[in-house]
């Protein structure tokens, strides 16, 4: 029952932060402009942007910080989420919700020296 919460849980947070960094469109409102990298970039930021951040789910660890990363792992690491050979369902959920063209910039963005 427990595991049933969380996975309910992530899925609401999941949902939330994809509408939050979308921008949700009020019903009546003049369509918005596509998304841009600054709205994906605080999918991200949350938890890769907190020094020594830990997750409670679905198991406590540790989450990585991605800044000065490769360009090409993080394009791989997102890959692998999407296709679902890399296991983890935030994660899962975010990289299933990005073209191929976001993770680029994405990856650009986290890849760049710090400034």
């Amino acid at each position: 029952m427990r595991t049933d919460i969380a996975v309910i849980g992530a899925a609401l947070a999941i949902a939330m932060s994809s509408a939050m960094a979308q921008g949700v469109q009020e019903k009546g409102a003049p369509e918005r402009p596509h998304p841009t990298i600054e709205n994906f970039h605080a999918q991200c930021i949350g938890c890769h942007g907190i020094p020594g951040y830990k997750t409670a789910f679905p198991e406590v660890y540790h989450v990585p910080r991605i800044a000065g990363q490769q360009p090409g792992y993080i394009i791989a690491a997102l890959k692998a989420y999407k296709s679902g050979e890399r296991s983890h369902p935030s994660m899962r959920g975010i990289a299933a919700s990005l073209s191929e063209e976001q993770m680029q910039k994405l990856a650009e963005y986290y890849g760049a020296p710090a400034k």
